[in-house]
């Protein structure tokens, strides 16, 4: 097992932010895997599916010390909550309130999951989720979390960059974005085939997006499996951009020439677009985007803290878009 590559943060290391006992249980999860014994991590994994929709952390090996990705970490970037970060969640497909996916996701079955590739690639393949996990070696990344309704989180994810998955693949030259799909199963999901959204919920990125170091696909987080309602059994994690644009429960990756039509798009356009980098310089039509509520920092009324263009990563991420008219193509 590697450490996480040193990408030219301003790092801090996860034992300055998270809590000693949480941070000292992951690090025997990096060791178990170093040792060669991962089969028996993923065994751990799978079994602990049915119980994750429920916010203890029970007696999981956890992760071992590595850089954080907050390029600024501070006091001000303390880690959420993991009962807050598991509990306070946007998932429609489980329904509309805050609290609904924590209380409806535990019926959803993540194994036996597939996840496939293909479109504009020379090697489609359809991975099964254990055969994914093992591509490259799990990292923890801390990245903080900004939704567009106007709150935060700092969440250790744990997972590795989605270029794993890309380079494997072999885009072609047609390949200009990635279009992420997600489960949409009315039998397990109540509020599919709801008038929410037009289902599935997809999203999408532009490829050097996808490529880029930071763009993450998610198999975990706090040094367990992802519970449900967070997107098991994975997701997709942009910082840079809010919340919405990282796909829960993904089953298809489509490599495609054309700008993919997002599930957000298709409901309001004017109001969520294809890019949606966060930027406190553009406001949501019905809200102010310059600050943010950090939740599990007292409650609705707490003081609320500025918004960082591209939640912090403008460093790693703004050459992405030099010469682009951020406001326009939001």
């Amino acid at each position: 097992m590697h450490p996480i590559r040193d990408r030219g943060f301003n790092h801090a290391t996860p034992s300055e932010i998270t809590p000693q006992a949480v941070y000292e249980q992951r690090r025997q999860f990096l060791k178990t895997i170093a040792t060669g014994a991962a089969g028996s991590v993923l065994a751990t994994w799978a079994a602990r599916d049915a119980r994750a929709a429920f916010t203890g952390h029970g007696q999981y090996p956890k992760l071992a010390s590595v850089p954080s990705t907050l390029p600024s970490a501070n006091a001000m970037d303390k880690v959420t909550d993991y009962q807050d970060a598991t509990t306070y969640n946007n998932f429609y497909e489980f329904g509309t309130d805050k609290s609904d996916p924590f209380a409806t996701a535990g019926r959803m079955k993540t194994r036996p999951w597939t996840v496939t590739v293909e479109g504009n690639v020379a090697k489609p393949q359809t991975f099964d989720i254990e055969q994914l996990m093992k591509l490259a070696p799990l990292e923890e990344r801390l990245y903080r979390l900004r939704c567009v309704e106007g709150w935060s989180m700092v969440i250790p994810w744990i997972g590795f960059s989605l270029s794993e998955v890309i380079k494997r693949v072999q885009p072609t030259g047609n390949a200009k974005y990635v279009e992420f799909v997600t489960l949409a199963d009315p039998k397990q999901m109540p509020f599919v085939g709801s008038r929410v959204l037009d289902w599935p919920y997809v999203e999408g990125l532009r490829m050097d997006e996808a490529l880029h170091p930071l763009t993450m696909l998610v198999f975990g987080m706090y040094g367990e499996v992802l519970p449900n309602q967070n997107g098991a059994p994975l997701r997709l994690a942009v910082p840079w951009k809010y919340g919405f644009k990282s796909g829960k429960s993904l089953v298809k990756i489509r490599f495609v020439e054309q700008q993919p039509r997002t599930a957000w798009q298709k409901s309001a356009a004017e109001e969520y677009g294809f890019y949606s980098n966060v930027n406190p310089n553009v406001d949501h039509p019905r809200w102010s985007q310059a600050t943010e509520r950090r939740i599990g920092e007292g409650g609705l009324f707490a003081k609320k803290r500025p918004t960082l263009m591209f939640n912090g990563y403008e460093p790693q991420v703004g050459q992405l878009y030099a010469g682009m008219d951020l406001k326009k193509n939001y």
